[in-house]
């Protein structure tokens, strides 16, 4: 659970769509690995799930639930929501928790569902598990938390939004001593998961 801080997530959720964006910095010890490690995973048609933690549980543990929802999809004929999933995904890591191979991975969950519109979820490596209307994880969340809580509006366009994004990478380069170049960004709307462009020093010029 060394470096389960030095990553960072964060994520908005507004009328239309849920955005979600993850360094993409993957070290270990003293040493950078890689730099365009992808930390958001596709769950379904309408859900990610942006994963940060030791790097064998991230992808074993989000495989894992990525597989169980589409054999749910596959017995049941329909795919879980985001409020089901989210449960499910809780119980797993609370399960996990008390086995002796602990998941050590902090969660951010986006989803859109057609009833209820698009829904995020914040979890911990603990499996507390809450909605918000926004949320971070790691010592950069520490920093970009206040940022959105200064421009969080439930009716922000997806290009005010990005831009909230932005403005809490920025703060992260600028402040936090490990470094964090690149973030990837995805958001899911109604007609399903589209790829932002990465944020990087020089998309913020």
């Amino acid at each position: 659970m060394s470096n389960i801080n030095l990553q960072c997530l964060l994520g908005i959720q507004c009328n239309d769509f849920v955005m979600i964006a993850a360094d993409q910095t993957n070290s270990h010890s003293i040493m950078v690995m890689k730099d365009d490690e992808e930390k958001i995973y596709k769950i379904s048609d309408k859900l990610v799930m942006g994963v940060v933690g030791d790097s064998g549980d991230t992808t074993q543990f989000a495989e894992y639930i990525a597989k169980n929802i589409q054999l749910y999809k596959m017995r049941n004929g329909y795919e879980l929501g985001p409020t089901a999933a989210a449960n499910f995904t809780r119980r797993n890591l609370a399960e996990y928790l008390r086995s002796s191979s602990p998941y050590f991975v902090n969660i951010l969950m986006g989803g859109y569902d057609m009833e209820n519109g698009p829904e995020l979820y914040f979890m911990d490596y603990l499996a507390s598990s809450i909605k918000v209307p926004f949320a971070a994880h790691g010592f950069g969340g520490y920093l970009s938390l206040s940022v959105m809580d200064r421009y969080y509006k439930k009716d922000l366009t997806e290009k005010e939004a990005y831009e909230i994004l932005q403005k809490c990478v920025q703060e992260v380069h600028k402040r936090l001593f490990v470094s964090l170049p690149n973030f990837q960004v995805t958001v899911v709307k109604r007609d399903g998961i589209e790829v932002l462009p990465v944020i990087n020093s020089s998309s913020l010029k």
